[in-house]
């Protein structure tokens, strides 16, 4: 794990340049540590305590269940807070996904820390209820046009989709199965509903037709 010292603006990791986010206010945080891909941020049933930002990379929540099937709840990506919790433990592990920058984020001095997590905690709420009513639709090819809408909406409405998480991945979010995901990408490409130019970007071609695909 590297340690960087650098809070917001630019870090460099392995050659490449990372423009990080600003903190949330009323917080201050540890330096960014480095995390290499698939590596363990923290395990289940881990002390809770501290938010955690993602600088750079993408992180996915998730914990094994009693028959050993992984499902994993939430992606997060640069600028995102997690490590939200109820109780005093973590009840799901958070992993890297690729090389991911991590800061920890604690209470500054003063007043207004809680009145600013909040919306970060309340913003998590509601995301996790959406990914809720994706898994409640039938239809598979909803459940992926759901899923990249989503990712669109959450890195700028570009309708250029950065996929850092693999399809398995992907699978375990929407209760699929590989060959299901990979099957509705297919479809899609041949609707010329979305392009892959790459096995980690999707380029939306037909927006209103995604968008149509889960009303």
């Amino acid at each position: 794990m590297l340690m960087e010292t650098e809070f917001a603006g630019a870090v460099q990791v392995q050659g490449r340049t990372h423009h990080t986010p600003g903190l949330p206010p009323a917080t201050h945080a540890t330096a960014i540590s480095y995390y290499a891909p698939n590596a363990m941020i923290y395990a289940q049933g881990d002390t809770a305590g501290p938010l955690y930002q993602v600088a750079f990379g993408a992180v996915r929540i998730c914990r094994l269940t009693a028959d050993g099937r992984r499902q994993i709840s939430a992606f997060h990506f640069a600028g995102e807070v997690f490590g939200f919790e109820a109780t005093s433990e973590h009840h799901f592990c958070a992993e890297s996904i690729e090389g991911t920058g991590i800061r920890v984020l604690r209470a500054a001095t003063g007043d207004g820390y809680a009145g600013q997590i909040l919306p970060l905690a309340l913003a998590g709420l509601s995301r996790a209820q959406e990914h809720l009513l994706v898994l409640g639709r039938q239809n598979a090819t909803e459940r992926l046009a759901a899923f990249l809408l989503d990712l669109n909406d959450r890195q700028g409405n570009h309708e250029e989709i950065d996929l850092p998480m693999q399809r398995l991945d992907i699978a375990d979010y929407l209760g699929l199965t590989f060959e299901t995901v990979s099957r509705v990408f297919r479809r899609l490409k041949d609707a010329r509903i979305v392009a892959l130019p790459t096995a980690r970007h999707v380029d939306i071609l037909d927006l209103g037709a995604l968008e149509t695909l889960c009303e």
